[in-house]
C-alpha cells in the first residue's frame, strides 16, 4: 500500500505538467474575438453585415441594431431548411432571458397546456419602423463567426427569432432581419461572450463603406486603443441601450448657453443630456431647443471662418459652398463626465457631402419631446473606433482614425465562408 502511494506520488508532478501544457494547449487554439465585416447601404444609410446559419450554413443579410435586444431573421427566407434548428420550449430558462420589456406577453401569466408543447413566442421589433411582430418563435441554431486571430471559422448554438415576412418592411434592399447588439442576456454578443469565454467587449468601426464589428479582445490593434478615451455606460432602466451623459456642448471650444431645464434629466443622466448611441439614426439628433442653440453657435463660427451659408437641402438645415468646406470647420465638443473628457467631431464626421457643390452640416432637429435629449447617429460614429466594456460598463472610443492616415475600411478580413446562397 505504501509502495503505491509513493508511485502515485512520484507521478504527480508528470500528471499535472501534462494537465498545464494541454490546457495551455486548449486555449492556444481558443479564440480570443471574432471579426465580423460591416457595409453601409447607401439607399437607407443602414449599417449591415451577413451572418452564416443552420445546416446547411446559408449566408443572411441582416441590419445592426446596437440597441437590439436580440438577433431576428425571417427563417422561411432559407431555400432549404435547416437540419439542426431546435424549437425553444415556453417557460424554460432560455425563453424566460429573450424575453424584454417590450414584449407584449409575460413569461409568468401565459397559460400553460399540461398536453401539448408550446414553443416559446418572443415577438421582435423593428427598430427602424418601431413596428413590433404580432408572431416570432424563438428557436436554436448553428452561427458561424469567424476567428480575428486565426482566420478559421468557429460554430456554435445561438438562439434567435424567427420572425414573420412584413417586419422586413424598410429594411435595406436584401436584408433579412436584424442583428442586436444590446446589454441584453439574449443579444448576439452576450450569448457569443458565455459561449466562448472571451472579453466582454464590443468594438466597432463603421465607415461608408467596409467596417468591422470585433467581440472579444483586440489585441492586436492595441496601439490605437490604448488611446481611447473612456466614458462610463448610464443605465436608463428599462432600456438596454448604449447611454453616456453629456454635460455641456462647445462649439470652437465655446460653451452652448443652455439651461438645464433644455437637457433631458432622465434615470442615469446624470444632471446632463441622456445621449444614446445608435446604429440605426442616420445623423445625431438634438431635441429642438438644443439643436436651436447648437445651430446658431455653429453659424456663428462658421461665418467667423468665411464659410458661405447656401441654401438648405433636406433633411439638413446649415448648408455651405464645398469649395470652403475642408478640414477647417468648427469643431463639435461633446463634453462628458469633465472638461477634460470630450467627444469631439470634426470636419468628415460633422459636414455631408451632398453635391460637388454643397456641404450640409449633418446633426438635425429631433423635436421638442424626443426619447432622448441627443442621439449620436450612425455618421458621426464613422471612421471611428468606439468600443463598449461591459465589463467594466464604460465606452471608449477614438478621435477620427482618418487624422491617423487610416480608416476602418483598412481592416482585413478574412476568406468567406463556403455557404449556400439564399
Amino acid at each position: 500500500m505504501a509502495s503505491s502511494s509513493s508511485s502515485m506520488a512520484s507521478l504527480l508532478p508528470i500528471i499535472i505538467i501534462s494537465f498545464l501544457f494541454l490546457f495551455s494547449l486548449s486555449n492556444a487554439h481558443s479564440p480570443v474575438s471574432f471579426t465580423i465585416p460591416v457595409t453601409k447601404d447607401a439607399a437607407t444609410h443602414q449599417y449591415l453585415t451577413t451572418l452564416s446559419y443552420g445546416t446547411p450554413l446559408v449566408p443572411t443579410k441582416l441590419v445592426l441594431d446596437l440597441g437590439g435586444s436580440f438577433l431576428w431573421l425571417h427563417c422561411a427566407s432559407r431555400n432549404t431548411p435547416s437540419s439542426s434548428s431546435l424549437t425553444t420550449p415556453h417557460r424554460s430558462l432560455q425563453c424566460f432571458a429573450a424575453k424584454t420589456h417590450k414584449s407584449p406577453n409575460s413569461f409568468l401569466s401565459a397559460p400553460v397546456d399540461q398536453h401539448h408543447y408550446q414553443p416559446c413566442q418572443v415577438f421582435p421589433e423593428n427598430s427602424i419602423t418601431g413596428t413590433i411582430a404580432t408572431e416570432g418563435e424563438l428557436v436554436e441554431d448553428l452561427i458561424a463567426l469567424q476567428s480575428a486571430e486565426s482566420k478559421t471559422i468557429h460554430e456554435h448554438q445561438s438562439r434567435f427569432t424567427c420572425s414573420p415576412n412584413s417586419l422586413l418592411h424598410g429594411l435595406a434592399k436584401g436584408a433579412r432581419g436584424m442583428v442586436g447588439l444590446a446589454r441584453s442576456r439574449s443579444s448576439l454578443p452576450s450569448q457569443v461572450f458565455d459561449n466562448f469565454s472571451t472579453q466582454r467587449k464590443l468594438t466597432l468601426c463603421l465607415s461608408s463603406s467596409k467596417g468591422v464589428l470585433l467581440l472579444g479582445n483586440v489585441a492586436y490593434e492595441s496601439e490605437i486603443l490604448k488611446s481611447l478615451t473612456f466614458t462610463p455606460l448610464v443605465t436608463s432602466f428599462p432600456s438596454l441601450d448604449y447611454f453616456i451623459n453629456v454635460s455641456s456642448v462647445k462649439i470652437n471650444g465655446k460653451r452652448l448657453s443652455l439651461d438645464a431645464s433644455e437637457f433631458n434629466e432622465q434615470e442615469g443622466g446624470g444632471g446632463g443630456a441622456l445621449t444614446l448611441i445608435s446604429s440605426i439614426v442616420p445623423y445625431t439628433t438634438m431635441q429642438s431647443s438644443i439643436y436651436n442653440s447648437f445651430k446658431e453657435a455653429f453659424l456663428d463660427a462658421a461665418m467667423s471662418m468665411n464659410m458661405t451659408r447656401v441654401a438648405s437641402v433636406a433633411p439638413f438645415e446649415l448648408c455651405f459652398g464645398s469649395s470652403q468646406v475642408g478640414s477647417s470647420v468648427p469643431v463639435i465638443e461633446l463634453v462628458l463626465q469633465s472638461e477634460m473628457v470630450k467627444w469631439s467631431v470634426h470636419g468628415r464626421n460633422s459636414m455631408v457631402r451632398v453635391s460637388d457643390e454643397v456641404s450640409c452640416l449633418g446633426f438635425l432637429d429631433g423635436g421638442l419631446n424626443p426619447r432622448n435629449s441627443i442621439v449620436i447617429g450612425g455618421y458621426q460614429l464613422e471612421d471611428v473606433i468606439v468600443q463598449f466594456d461591459l465589463a467594466t460598463s464604460m465606452v471608449g472610443f477614438s478621435s477620427s482614425l482618418l487624422t491617423k492616415n487610416t480608416k476602418c475600411s483598412d481592416f482585413k478580413f478574412g476568406s468567406s465562408i463556403p455557404a449556400e446562397s439564399i
